[in-house]
């Protein structure tokens, strides 16, 4: 593997790390926001968020085996 190659998945992992991480960080005062309205979409958009932080990476797995 090139040193290129490397630092970009590193880029690219802090990336999407920081991004959910502040997701996260910000996901209480949106489902309490949700809430109230409707606490099952609140607990639906919690459940999203979760999924998406693993479907993140497996799309990027995907798009990594395609290249």
């Amino acid at each position: 593997m090139s040193g290129g190659s490397d630092r970009n998945n590193a880029i690219a992992a802090a990336v999407i790390l920081l991004g959910a991480g502040l997701l996260f960080y910000a996901m209480p005062k949106i489902m309490l926001w949700i809430g109230s309205f409707s606490p099952m979409l609140a607990g639906v958009f919690g459940a999203l968020a979760v999924l998406a932080f693993f479907a993140v990476f497996w799309l990027r797995s995907r798009y990594q085996r395609r290249k």
